[in-house]
């Protein structure tokens, strides 16, 4: 590079003395200048006829070894790439008379290169012919170095500006683009960096969904003055919305005034919908799209712990399907899902917008009812969802129409914290079960005695087996023909220290929801089948033993397997063991259960439907079903003698078996006239109290050897 203009120092030439007093301070000043001063003869190599003592420093060679004796020369000490450049602007500026100012590289006597500044003007003798040049050389190469290195440092910035992934910016305090990089165009929909420095000119309402974000994020770097992962919504160039998260701080002059923002802009809507999707599957009921358990009891201890909760009511309403299950296992899963999600939206459409419906799993619904009025609110709150409930609700396999049972608890008064007033619900939802379905309970201080002796009973159940407290009672069945023995019903007793015996209807029902009823029923089945084989070695005449089989039991996979064990371990023969199955049992299993009722008959064994006449039975399924026995439940043989209507059913239920090739049982049988009209009515076989009560094993012993031969 040159330029004109320059100033330098001239030397004397060899053959001219300096002016008196001058060559002392012209040899210091040579002497101590930073460089080397030199002076050369315009020839075609350019030799140096003389140069200052600073060329050692500068050049690693000596004086004599690079003037006119030496070997170097200024071509010589030039880079061989920048001889040809320098040469050529030399001549051109002695050629115009002009000063030059040149930047180059020389090599020195240590192999190294320098870059150098070389400042000088021509010499011309009277005619005005060039006769050389003087001037002085001098290191720059730390200058030079360090422009390269921040050249290099700009363009390495300027590639990682425009080509990083991140948007990178710098805004104004007052909302405005001062610079954006192809990132950020991109993430914000713009086809140019220029085009979105153009286009936004208000930040704050322009690109923020809410613009009390752009407040925010000035405020927090007022702060901190800078801030990381700010997360906000924004819009895009086409309208659509997304999430951003940014990385600024704040840029001051010396003075401290703000210039302005600077930072980086990360594009997470991706992030933030798979944490929402996240979010939904822990909070949110797949199927229904209703809060979880999780949610639910996450707002309920919310609202107990509100000011003023004991003032502004809270209550927990749990809501139970009645006979979901038929429907589901009838018509199948796809269409139970459906009729769950319906349920749900009117379950929605009946609460306000304050309070939460939530779905706890199977056909189990529970709401939060805020700020009520107290229990008559309530109330209120119940009948509309029992009315809404029970709506028709109609699909392509025809109209049905549910009911529910509800319970409820309130807060303070049946619970203070979220476990207590769920778990109240629950067991008053559960009493409305008991009192007959569709109809609602609130939860009482008798619910909770009920509540802690059904614990206590459950407690025990668990050991009642290890602690041998079940015994076995045995029920006559008699041919009503003959009056004969001719088989028994084996009914399960449990006596509970403290308690006494414990009814069958109080301790079975938790046994099927704990799952114990499962190895007891086991039990039940191995010990009948163990006397009843122990009757028949004492040479009393073979007859049935009849075991009841509860929906747990027979919905075990290894049901079929489990008898055929039990017969094969205490050698019982198949044909003196039958098992009773409730109607309502069989008929909602119904297309599940013909397979493993078939394995059963092929195992040998006999089946009866118990408790006929209760259900919804589907005759087409009926004469399907390998069975042998119809047994009438006793709500219809206790009043025969009274009642025409039950009377008529029980006619139709004997004709119906028979025509069907079954046996008909009667339960119940108390009285001389129920056993009168029965036995004229063809009934094949009857038990209750009128011939005996369910006696031990050692009396029916008894009653046998008095049977006739």
């Amino acid at each position: 590079m040159m330029k004109s203009g320059a100033t330098f120092l001239s030397l004397p030439t060899p053959d001219a003395e300096p002016p008196p007093g001058d060559t002392h301070v012209l040899r210091t000043f040579v002497r101590h200048v930073d460089g080397m001063v030199y002076r050369m003869r315009h020839e075609v190599e350019w030799v140096y006829e003389y140069v200052s003592a600073g060329c050692e420093t500068l050049t690693g060679y000596t004086a004599s070894e690079l003037q006119v004796e030496g070997r170097i020369g200024f071509t010589g000490l030039v880079h061989p790439d920048d001889q040809f450049r320098v040469q050529q602007e030399v001549e051109l500026a002695l050629a115009r008379r002009e000063r030059y100012e040149l930047e180059y590289r020389v090599q020195g006597a240590d192999g190294l290169l320098r870059w150098v500044s070389d400042r000088g003007a021509g010499l011309y003798d009277a005619q005005g012919r060039t006769r050389g040049a003087e001037g002085i050389l001098q290191d720059i190469t730390h200058r030079i170095l360090a422009f390269n290195a921040a050249r290099e440092a700009e363009r390495r910035y300027r590639g990682l500006f425009e080509h990083a992934i991140e948007g990178i910016f710098r805004t104004t305090p007052e909302g405005r683009y001062l610079a954006a990089n192809p990132a950020l165009a991109r993430i914000y929909g713009f086809e140019s960096a220029e085009e979105l420095i153009g286009s936004l000119q208000d930040i704050r309402r322009q690109l923020y969904v809410n613009p009390q974000r752009r407040e925010e994020f000035m405020s927090l770097i007022r702060g901190r003055g800078s801030i990381t992962s700010f997360e906000s919504q924004i819009y895009r160039k086409d309208g659509s919305i997304i999430w951003i998260s940014e990385n600024a701080r704040a840029v001051h002059d010396p003075a401290g005034v703000l210039q302005f923002y600077e930072g980086t802009v990360e594009d997470i809507t991706e992030r933030k919908l798979y944490e929402a999707r996240l979010e939904r599957q822990a909070n949110y009921d797949a199927l229904t799209g209703l809060a979880n358990r999780t949610l639910f009891q996450d707002r309920l201890e919310q609202a107990i712990l509100t000011p003023g909760s004991r003032k502004h009511g809270v209550a927990v309403v749990f809501i139970d399907l009645d006979r979901f299950k038929f429907i589901n296992d009838s018509l199948g899963h796809q269409v139970g899902d459906e009729l769950l999600k319906t349920m749900a939206e009117r379950l929605q459409g009946s609460v306000r917008d304050c309070d939460t419906v939530a779905r706890l799993g199977g056909d189990e619904f529970v709401l939060l009812i805020n700020g009520h009025s107290g229990a008559e609110a309530v109330r209120d709150v119940v009948d509309t969802v029992i009315g809404t409930i029970s709506q028709p609700w109609v699909v392509e396999h025809g109209e049905f129409s549910l009911t529910c049972s509800i319970g409820v608890a309130l807060f303070p008064e049946d619970g203070r914290d979220a476990a207590a007033l769920l778990k109240n619900a629950d067991s008053a939802m559960y009493r409305a079960k008991e009192l007959g379905r569709n109809t609602c309970q609130f939860f009482t201080s008798e619910l909770n005695a009920r509540l802690a002796e059904r614990l206590e009973l459950q407690q025990g159940l668990t050991r009642a087996l290890e602690r041998e407290q079940f015994k076995l009672r045995y029920q006559p069945r008699i041919n009503m023909r003959t009056s004969e023995i001719v088989g028994a019903e084996a009914l399960l007793r449990w006596t509970l220290p403290n308690h006494g015996m414990v009814p069958p209807a109080r301790f079975i029902p938790i046994a099927e929801e704990t799952g114990l009823i499962v190895p007891i029923g086991r039990w039940v089945l191995e010990h009948a089948c163990l006397e009843n084989r122990r009757w028949q070695k004492l040479g009393l005449p073979p007859m049935v033993i009849a075991v009841n089989v509860s929906a747990p039991q027979f919905q075990q996979q290894n049901f079929v397997r489990t008898v055929a064990e039990v017969l094969a371990s205490t050698g019982m023969d198949p044909q003196y063991l039958e098992l009773e199955m409730t109607e309502s049992m069989v008929m909602h299993e119904a297309g599940q259960l013909i397979a493993s009722l078939n394995a059963l008959k092929d195992l040998g064994v006999h089946l009866s439907i118990d408790d006929f006449g209760t259900g919804y039975s589907s005759l087409s399924y009926l004469k399907r079903f390998p069975v042998d026995r119809l047994k009438i439940d006793r709500s219809f043989v206790m009043d025969l003698a009274t009642d025409p209507d039950d009377a008529t059913i029980v006619r139709a239920i004997i004709a119906l078996g028979h025509n069907l090739g079954l046996k008909v049982v009667a339960e119940g049988v108390e009285t001389v006239e129920q056993a009168t009209f029965l036995s004229e009515c063809g009934c094949d076989e009857a038990q209750g109290y009128y011939y005996s009560q369910p006696v031990t094993e050692e009396a029916i012993i008894a009653l046998l050897h008095s049977r006739p031969e």
